[in-house]
This record gives structure tokens, sequence and C-alpha cells, in this order.
């Protein structure tokens, strides 16, 4: 993003105040945001300046400042962040942007840029010579199914060839723009196909007259078509009773015997009972068993499973033995004793171990 700047201080006025319009309606927009956030009223506040000045001086910004209660690097900050508001002075009549995006691109804004090059000025943010006309290149305006487009003031004008841009400037140039039609200048509405409208060209289909209509007539065909002999003479109409509501239906539900899904246990109940009642119809609790508690059940671990009391240490695997243990004889508690060494006899003692004399 390019570094926007003020405009020089030739340029800019002494001072600004909003006309009494424009002053109504900043209230209104200071008044949308809640007490605290009125600062969050300086875009919209910008744009209400820009609209009666033409773009946005620095006296404006300062001043929109002081009705914020904000300091002016604030308000300097929002203007010049966004592209939106002209910080140099632009055409009094017109100032064209000129959407230069791909979509606009491939349909031909370069032979767009050019018209306003050979009408207003070869370079963009100038005026022409009477003042009343400048151009900028811009990005995406929204309307990329009609592209190539421009957009004046707050009005698009989409579907445009080099020669209906150059009449549309030399409208507005004498100073007629109030009668040019904004919207496509090819002559389809809105974003319909090139070709025209393919779907839905009579609304009469959808409407609810139409079907009201057509099914009145069905029935009228089919009162008509039917045989007269067998039309019953209709009964006397017996005492009028009014018709009780009928409860929604519950048969999607499930039927089981499961607390989850008992009337009774339903919280709160539709029905209102007494709690002796209630408390006979519901799902007593299962009695209490220590040694059930202190049990897994079978499905999960298919054996019972001590989970709490005495834990006895299992004997660890033979292989994992130390070998001196292998056949010691149990001592006390159940424990088995490594056998003291033998004593070495006099051949063990004599015979030699390998290692060098020190």
């Amino acid at each position: 993003m390019s570094v926007r700047r003020l405009a020089e201080a030739s340029l800019q006025p002494a001072s600004f105040a909003f006309n009494r319009a424009n002053a109504a309606a900043a209230k209104q927009w200071i008044k949308k945001y809640p007490k605290g956030r009125e600062q969050s009223a300086i875009i919209p506040l910008l744009m209400l300046a820009q609209e009666q000045e033409g773009w946005v001086t620095k006296a404006a910004i300062e001043t929109i400042s002081d009705m914020l209660g904000m300091p002016y690097i604030r308000g300097l900050e929002v203007a010049t962040f966004y592209t939106q508001y002209q910080l140099n002075p632009v055409g009094t009549r017109a100032h064209i942007q000129v959407c230069g995006t791909t979509p606009c691109m491939l349909r031909g804004s370069e032979a767009l840029m050019d018209v306003c090059r050979s009408k207003i000025h070869h370079d963009q943010f100038h005026t022409n010579d009477k003042g009343t006309l400048s151009w900028e290149e811009v990005e995406c305006l929204g309307a990329c199914v009609n592209a190539p487009m421009v957009m004046i003031f707050k009005d698009t004008f989409e579907d445009l060839t080099p020669e209906r841009l150059a009449e549309i400037i030399d409208l507005y140039d004498a100073g007629k723009g109030a009668s040019v039609t904004p919207g496509p200048q090819n002559g389809r509405i809105t974003s319909e196909p090139i070709t025209g409208l393919t779907t839905l060209k009579s609304e009469k289909a959808i409407l609810k007259t139409t079907r009201d209509r057509e099914a009145k007539a069905a029935a009228k065909a089919a009162r008509e078509a039917a045989p007269t002999a067998i039309v019953a003479t209709p009964a006397a109409p017996a005492a009028q009773v009014p018709a009780s509501p009928v409860a929604p239906s519950k048969a999607s539900k499930p039927k089981t015997d499961a607390p989850e899904t008992s009337p009774a246990l339903r919280s709160p109940s539709p029905t209102k009972v007494a709690p002796e009642t209630e408390k006979a119809a519901s799902v007593a609790a299962p009695r209490h068993s220590a040694a059930n508690a202190n049990k897994a059940a079978p499905e999960v671990e298919k054996v019972s499973k001590q989970r709490s009391g005495p834990k006895t240490k299992a004997e660890p695997a033979a292989a994992f033995k130390a070998p001196e243990l292998k056949n010691a004889p149990l001592g006390a508690g159940g424990k088995k004793v490594a056998a003291k060494p033998a004593k070495p006899s006099l051949m063990d003692k004599n015979r030699p171990t390998g290692k060098k004399p020190v």
C-alpha cells in the first residue's frame, strides 16, 4: 500500500464546519454507538465531510476529532489508512474511479483508463484544466460479473465500453451527470446473463395467487367430472363443538422400560401425581452390596478381580529368578533363602586361576 499524505498546506482551507443537514446527520451517527465508544463514528463522519467538501481536509479531520474527543493523530490514522477518503482536491463534478483488478482488466479496463488519460489528465489524481474532473485506478469495486466498471461518487457504471465511458465523462463535465442511469450500460438488468434471462422469465409460477387459482380450477374440474348419481346429500350439520387441540405425537419416541424413557421419571413431569404414586412407578435403585462393589463386571474383564483388600504378591516367573534362588529352601514366612556357598576344598585352592602373580 502506498504512503498517503495530506494535501499541501497551500491547498488546505483555514477551517471546516458541517452544514445544518450534515451536522444533524453527524449527531445521529454518534448516537448509534454506545457510551464511551463514540470515537468509532469517525469513519461515517469523515465520509460526510468528503461529501460536503469533495475531499477530506486537515481542518475537517481536526474538527471531527474534537467532536469525538480523540487525539488528532488518531483521526489522521483513519483518514490516511482508508483509500475511500480523498486527501487531495479532486474534480468538482466527478472523480472517476476505474477498477483495475483482474476481472475488469480481462474485460478491457486498460482501454477505460486510456479514455480518462485522453479526456481528463494523463496522470491520476490530477484535475482537468477546468478542475471539474479527475480520475484514479482502484481495486475491486464488487461487480466483477459486470466488468469492466467505474464508480463516480456512490454510483457504479458497469458493462462499459470506451465509447460509452467517453459519453458519461462528457455529460458529467457538462453538469448533466444526474441524467446518467447507474448500473449496466448495455441494457441488461442487474447481473443476468449477457444473452438475456434464461430462468424465471415469469413470476406467475411462483406467486401464491397463481397457485390458489390453479388449485381452484383443478377442484372445479374434478367436481364436474364426477358422476352426479353418487353425490350424496350432505347431512345436517351437528352441533358445533369446539375441537380440542391435538397433542403432539410421540410415535417416534422409543417405548422401553428404561428409567431414562419412563414418563414417571421425567423432570418436570407433565403429569402431576402424588409423591407416593410417582415413587411406586419409579424404578428402585439396586441394593448396595460391598462384595459386588469390590469386583469388576465379568463382561468387562471376563474374570472377577479383587479391587481392594489384602494384596498378594505374585511369585515371579522362573526365568527371572536369580540362579541361586531357583532351588533354594524355604525359610520363615515361605520365602526362599539363598544357600550358603560351600567352603572351597584343598584341590580348589591349589587349582590355577589364570591370574599373573603380583
